[in-house]
């Protein structure tokens, strides 16, 4: 009985020592004596580590120690700093640090050269290190219900981006730097700031969904009709009077849309200025007509 308990003993001695003293509840909880390499999960594609809902403060040392993780769940915790450490994980592709209560990114994010999905929704976000625009594979970013108010111009770099959302920020016009990710097929702009869009939209010529919905847009450019890939445009709760004569080129849109889920033109709840609204109620293909024989008269 005795010699079992000696042995005991050394268990725990050895594993506090492994560990290092004043372990947080939770990890010590989610290592309970274990490898850390014993919480990766193999699956198809990449080896993945999940920390969901852990109730982590900061992240655990262990973690930097996992080179090899590809895909990293620390979403809807308490986190409100990520060290420097997190470039040791360069071979990750998904990052989600979704839901937590992070100020700023480190500058080294710029090292996660294989990074191709990066979920930083739901944080305290003021602004967006310029390295990020290293990870030149990035081709999916969350960075929405933040209080960003601009980017850095060198997201010119990020050119195999496709979906970005910057919904629900302070952002008052749309930062430059997006109209040269050609690649982009959805943009996510609502709930901001937004007065106008400018001109040089029409070089998001790949643009498949736009969503600007609530903001305090006026009027609608002339070359966002040019866009002819779109199939979701949403412009609901604006300041709209007015729409654009060329309107009727976007031809994929297929209807005019109430659900929000809907492809199609979104259009609903701004100050439309007759005959519009009732033009409006007849579907798309009678607003289309109507702006056609509009610009034909003109």
């Amino acid at each position: 009985m005795g010699t079992e308990h000696s042995k005991n003993e050394r268990r725990r001695s050895m594993v506090f020592l492994r560990k290092g003293p004043k372990l947080p509840a939770w990890e010590d909880a989610l290592l309970s004596g274990k490898e850390p390499k014993s919480l990766l999960k193999q699956g198809l594609r990449y080896v993945s580590l999940s920390l969901i809902m852990k109730g982590m403060t900061s992240a655990p040392d262990f973690l930097w120690g996992l080179p090899e993780v590809q895909k990293l769940n620390l979403s809807r915790n308490q986190l409100v700093v990520i060290p420097p450490s997190l470039g040791k994980l360069d071979r990750l592709v998904v990052l989600n640090l979704g839901g937590n209560c992070l100020k700023c990114l480190p500058k080294e994010i710029g090292l996660l050269r294989n990074l191709k999905v990066l979920f930083v929704n739901m944080n305290c976000l003021t602004e967006v290190p310029a390295e990020l625009s290293l990870c030149r594979k990035l081709e999916v970013l969350s960075l929405s219900h933040n209080c960003i108010s601009q980017l850095p111009l060198s997201f010119t770099d990020l050119t195999s981006l496709r979906k970005l959302n910057l919904s629900n920020n302070h952002f008052v016009q749309i930062p430059l730097c997006i109209f040269a990710l050609r690649n982009l097929d959805f943009l996510h702009l609502g709930s901001n700031r937004l007065e106008s869009i400018a001109e040089s939209v029409q070089y998001l010529v790949n643009l498949q969904i736009f969503i600007i919905e609530n903001n305090n847009i006026r009027s609608l450019p002339r070359s966002l009709c040019f866009i002819t890939t779109l199939e979701l445009l949403n412009v609901d709760y604006n300041a709209i009077q007015t729409l654009p004569d060329d309107l009727y080129l976007l031809r994929r849109l297929p209807r005019i849309a109430w659900n929000p889920m809907d492809k199609g033109l979104h259009i609903a709840h701004n100050p439309l200025s007759r005959p519009l609204p009732e033009v409006v109620e007849g579907g798309l293909d009678v607003l289309f007509n109507y702006l056609r024989e509009k610009k034909e008269h003109n």
